[in-house]
């Protein structure tokens, strides 16, 4: 099976085309190499993929060319324990950071004007 098909069937990505992207920008790798969108998955075999910040390390557990409901797909694969905890802390430390439009001498959001209008009266 493609991986590019397996991705898009495991739930990563929303279609095949951004599948196909992904694998020729170099953001996913199968047992440790660099690969293209037609190179064959196996059961077994380790994938290695970064979407945005995120990173996964992932085992191939099945195998699905059709593209099914999330309870399935996760059925796909098993995430590395070390992947796992990387990918919980990276959230944990985003849902920390302070938002750019939160900086006090940035320009104002939406919500921001809105409320300046609602204050000077106009």
């Amino acid at each position: 099976m493609r991986i590019d098909k397996w991705l898009w069937a495991a739930r990563f990505y929303k279609t095949r085309a951004l599948a196909t992207d992904a694998v020729n920008g170099g953001k996913v790798q199968l047992n440790g190499l660099g690969i293209k969108p037609a190179k064959d998955v196996k059961i077994g075999d380790r994938i290695e993929l970064s979407i945005g910040d995120l990173h996964w390390e992932l085992l191939v557990q099945a195998l699905s060319d059709k593209r099914g409901p999330a309870t399935e797909a996760r059925k796909l694969y098993t995430e590395t324990d070390a992947s796992l905890a990387r990918r919980e802390k990276q959230i944990e430390e985003r849902q920390l950071r302070v938002e750019p439009s939160a900086d006090i001498h940035g320009r104002p959001t939406k919500r921001d004007r809105r409320t300046m209008d609602r204050w000077r009266g106009s």
